[in-house]
């Protein structure tokens, strides 16, 4: 019997080592990351068709009725997961940021940048949470799967002049909150096969000042104050072929090593959208009327910056 049954041991501890490579292999086919074409920017067709009200995706949710789903934990912003009258998956943000991304994701992708798919909604109710103004939605389609974040200082694109104009963009809409948990790894499949969107998925700290210097950079940063955000200053000197942004926030450092070429290329991007198409980005938003021609106005007295740069001069006010 003592036999018999380590005989039947040793079978046992055969099969399972003879398994046990297909069985690692499968855990680290799970673990591993999706293969794909990592995406940044893609030339638009034609900036100046761009349809800003609606944005990026072409899509809003069926607001007939919206039903909550889970509690989004993390970040600045109350967060819920919700769906929506057709099924369709959204993360509602509720409060100050809510405005602000939705302008800005569409001021990203008017000139090409890869981004969330998000619209705002001024009024709505989310079954069993209660009746908000003002909220967010970021879709969630069944073809996007979430992956790993990025780091501003380690991607595929580093050197390229399209991160050097998402650079520009950050400073040109005073986002403060460029760390690397704000970033996103998008796999997304289609048409084109598999791709790795990187995003910037948190972009609710814009359009108010970015902050004067890193010391008090916490007490002078600001998210969401359109007259704040006209009065910042955007280019405090060009020098060396090198353009430095008036921008404090603690991570600054990533914009020490634009060049004019750099930012005349991104500028020249913006300047191929109408006025009507920049108050589009922000009526999408839900600003007031005075706070849209406020908004808009610096923007394009912004991209104007960008488009009369030349190397080694000192930047006054505009006004």
């Amino acid at each position: 019997m003592f036999h018999r049954i380590t005989g039947i041991s040793i079978l046992t501890l055969l099969i399972v080592l003879t398994n046990a490579p297909s069985t690692l292999a499968i855990k680290d086919k799970k673990k591993a990351k999706p293969e794909g074409t990592p995406v940044l920017w893609r030339r638009p067709a034609d900036i100046s068709s761009r349809n800003l009200r609606l944005g990026p995706g072409g899509m809003k949710p069926d607001l007939r009725r919206v039903t909550f789903v889970e509690e989004q934990t993390g970040g600045y912003s109350k967060k819920y997961r919700v769906r929506d009258q057709s099924g369709q998956v959204w993360v509602a943000k509720i409060g100050k940021e809510a405005q602000p991304e939705t302008a800005a994701v569409r001021l990203l992708w008017a000139v090409g940048y890869v981004t969330e798919i998000n619209y705002l909604e001024p009024n709505v109710e989310i079954a069993g949470k209660g009746t908000f103004q003002n909220v967010r939605f970021e879709a969630r389609p069944k073809t996007f799967k979430r992956r790993d974040e990025w780091k501003w200082a380690q991607n595929p694109f580093l050197g390229s002049r399209e991160l050097q104009g998402l650079k520009v963009m950050m400073a040109l809409i005073n986002n403060w909150d460029i760390k690397d948990s704000n970033n996103q790894i998008l796999l997304v499949r289609g048409d084109r096969g598999n791709e790795l969107h990187y995003v910037i998925s948190d972009l609710g700290a814009t359009f108010g000042q970015s902050g004067s210097t890193p010391i008090i950079w916490r007490i002078t940063r600001s998210r969401n104050e359109p007259v704040k955000y006209a009065d910042a200053e955007f280019i405090d000197v060009v020098k060396d072929n090198r353009v430095y942004f008036h921008y404090g926030a603690k991570h600054g450092s990533l914009f020490g090593d634009i060049t004019v070429e750099q930012a005349k290329w991104i500028g020249s991007l913006l300047s191929q959208l109408s006025n009507k198409q920049i108050r589009d980005v922000f009526v999408a938003a839900n600003y007031s009327p005075s706070e849209v021609d406020l908004l808009a106005s610096e923007v394009r007295g912004r991209i104007n910056e960008l488009v009369r740069l030349r190397d080694d001069r000192k930047l006054g006010r505009r006004r």
